[in-house]
């Protein structure tokens, strides 16, 4: 008979479709500590099972508009912050996408963001992002340099889209079709996939800028007013990256 210790290393090198095979033997073992090892591989798999119902549920908008090849996701990251770039993801995920758990990247953990960034950039069919610099959304507005980096994550894919699914806008000087969708990052699966892409890459950029302006900590608050921000802003002045147009009020 194996140990309870051998058993829970079982479970723990147990694949996902391995686990009700496991369960099925040590559900009803004598011992608490087994049974315990049991209930909780079954919490596991229904939580599994929950999650990819979810997912499917996400592809509501991919299925409605599976006529078309290549379904493109976009969203933006950075449109709030007084420093910093505004960017913008672009993704086509594969028909058969089976990645679990993206959603809205604000409802995500940071280290949940980074996991998924990784297996998105791994499967997507084609993936790309766009910029507008502080001083392009001082020239043109926050709305218009989302737009331009909206333009140049989608110019950036290869294939090219057949149709985007935008979170809530309709981009301008963009020919292919286009279905905006409201709170679209947590209701499609590949604007939410875009939406991570996006963040991921913002707030990598946004720590590197820390290293050059560690006053600022923007590591810790990505450009956004933070109050250890304004108070640093107010004492050292902007940065090259800030927006002047969003910090009028504390300069």
């Amino acid at each position: 008979m194996k140990s309870t210790d051998e058993i829970r290393k079982l479970f723990q090198a147990a694949c996902e479709d391995e686990l009700p095979e496991l369960i099925n033997i040590y559900a009803k073992d004598d011992r608490i500590g087994v049974r315990k090892l049991a209930e909780s591989a079954e919490k596991k798999v229904r939580a599994l099972e929950k999650e990819r119902q979810r997912i499917e549920g996400l592809k509501r908008y991919e299925r409605e508009y599976a006529g078309y090849e290549y379904i493109c996701g976009i969203d933006e990251a950075g449109r709030g912050p007084l420093a910093g770039p505004v960017v913008a993801g672009a993704v086509i995920l594969p028909r058969d996408c089976d990645i679990l758990y993206i959603n809205d990247s604000k409802k995500l953990s940071e280290k949940k963001r980074e996991e998924l960034y990784d297996v998105i950039m791994g499967k997507a069919v084609a993936c790309a992002v766009g910029y507008a610099a502080p001083e392009r959304i001082d020239e043109i507005n926050i709305l218009q340099a989302t737009y331009e980096a909206m333009r140049q994550a989608v110019c950036k894919l290869t294939p090219m889209p057949d149709i985007l699914l935008n979170d809530a806008v309709t981009i301008p000087e963009i020919s292919i079709r286009q279905v905006p969708i409201i709170k679209g990052d947590a209701k499609s699966i590949s604007i939410g996939a875009a939406s991570i892409i996006a963040k991921v890459t913002r707030d990598r950029l946004m720590a590197e800028y820390d290293k050059v302006f560690p006053e600022y900590d923007f590591a810790g608050n990505k450009g956004y007013g933070s109050a250890a921000h304004i108070e640093a802003l107010k004492k050292y002045g902007p940065t090259p990256i800030h927006r002047r147009s969003f910090i009028k009020n504390f300069i």
